[in-house]
This record gives C-alpha cells, structure tokens and sequence, in this order.
C-alpha cells in the first residue's frame, strides 16, 4: 500500500505531494513501482498533530481522487476518520477507507462503509493524534490491542460490513512506547485470528530513535521491520518507499513460502 499524504504537516513527506500535479504524478509512480493500493490522507496523524475540518481535507483529496479514479489499475484507499470525508471519497472513486480510529471518532462512518459496499481498515490507537504519545502504557499490550481490534471488527460486522471487506491494523506508532512497536512486530501472528493484517512501519520514529536517524535515512531501518512484519503474518505493508519494499517483500516472502512447503 503506497502512502500519499497530501498534508503540509505529515511526519515524513509534509507539503512534499501538497501540489496536486506532484500527487497525481506520484500515485501513478508508485502503481508503476508495484503498489497493490494507493492510500490517500488529507489529515496528518502525526504524534501532537492537530484536526483539520472535513471541509478542509475535503478539498485536498477530492480532486486528487477523482483525477486518478480514472487512470489508476489499482484500488484507492482514503486515510480518515470522518464519515462525511469517506463518503465524498468512495463517490469519487476510493474503494476502501483506512480510518485511524477503528470507526470510534466518526459515529457514522462503519454504517456508511456498510451503505458503499466499500472495504474498511481498523487500527489500534491509543488516545488520539493530539495525546497518543502522552506516556501511553499497558498492562498487556498484545492483549489489548487484541481485544480492542476484536471488539472493532465486531462493531463492523455488526453495522453490515461483511466479514471479507475487513482488515485490522495493530498500530505501531499510534500510543505505542519504543518497545511496543518492536513487540507487536515480532508478535504479529497473534493477531491473525482477526482479519488481514496491515501493518504499516514505514520511516516511523520508533526505528529513527533505535538508529539515532532522521526520517530521510530510514529505509534500510523500514526494510528491516518490513521483512520481520512478512515474516510474521502480514498481509498488507503501508509504505513510502514502494519500489524498494516491494523487492523486500518479494524476499521475505519466499522465505516463508518454502520453509512452509519444507515443513
């Protein structure tokens, strides 16, 4: 899944595809490089980041949307808790809705996903952008987050999503201390239970802190944890880096695949 922030603010590429020639360009690029989705944000979910209006993240992934619902092979996907974001979105051509929130800040948003007939992704986050990296704690984390996704993929079927059109995200960044992020990682088979799994480390600070690196030299960090979420179950990896983490996944996954055919 090839990440698209149309932001000025997001942690990694803020006001890099703020343009909308740049970001048409770009999603096209990374279809090219071997992206499956193009996940569309018009809100940066960065640790402190502050909400914008519906209107305002309207107006920035509308006319990006509708310009390559046409040119693109591959499904779109809208980064955004806001039912009224999502619903203007899958009219202009997304086919599924990554929301942060797991349905919660949006009280309308699972029966509106149910009404399109659209896919859905549900993440962990503990708290909200603005407080999520406030001293989060747990008493088990793997459990937790566990449960609350249980919980949320409940609620979507219970609000007529169907079971096939659900996926689950465990969160790393979002209310998570270092070493959280780290064991989610290594623990991922434990939530296969679920759904499919979408797990998105990319660039992320818990590899910046780990290397003593900033966000532009990253990748081979993000390469590491890619391979390792592979490896433990995941089905969809979240990424800027779409071409050289494809190769990485290609690797990774023929290493499970024929120590599954040895077993």
């Amino acid at each position: 899944m090839g990440i698209l922030n149309l932001t000025p603010d997001s942690f990694s590429d803020g006001g890099e595809y703020f343009n909308y020639e740049k970001a048409v360009d770009r999603a096209l690029q990374m279809e090219a490089e071997g992206a499956d989705f193009i996940d569309i944000g018009g809100e940066s979910s960065r640790p402190g980041a502050d909400p914008v209006t519906a209107d305002e993240e309207i107006e920035r992934v509308l006319p990006v949307i509708e310009a390559l619902s046409g040119r693109l092979r591959i499904p779109i996907s809208v980064d955004t808790t806001k039912a009224e974001v999502a619903g203007r979105s899958l009219e202009a051509g997304a086919q599924i809705v990554n929301d942060i929130s797991a349905g919660q800040m949006d009280a309308e948003m699972l029966a509106l996903v149910a009404e399109k007939n659209a896919s859905v992704i549900l993440m962990h986050m503990l708290g909200d952008p603005h407080t999520m990296q406030q001293s989060p704690t747990y008493d088990n984390l793997i459990g937790e987050v566990h449960q609350f996704l249980l919980q949320r993929v409940e609620a979507a079927l219970g609000a007529g999503i169907t079971a096939d059109r659900i996926l689950v995200d465990p969160g790393i960044g979002f209310g998570k201390r270092l070493h959280d992020n780290f064991e989610i990682l290594g623990r991922l088979s434990e939530f296969a239970d679920l759904a499919p799994l979408v797990v998105g480390p990319s660039r992320k600070s818990f590899i910046g802190k780990t290397l003593d690196l900033p966000i532009q030299q990253r990748l081979l960090g993000t390469a590491a944890a890619v391979a390792v979420a592979v490896y433990n179950g995941a089905d969809v990896l979240r990424v800027h880096d779409v071409r050289e983490m494809k190769q990485v996944i290609r690797i990774a996954s023929e290493c499970l695949i024929n120590s599954e055919k040895r077993n």
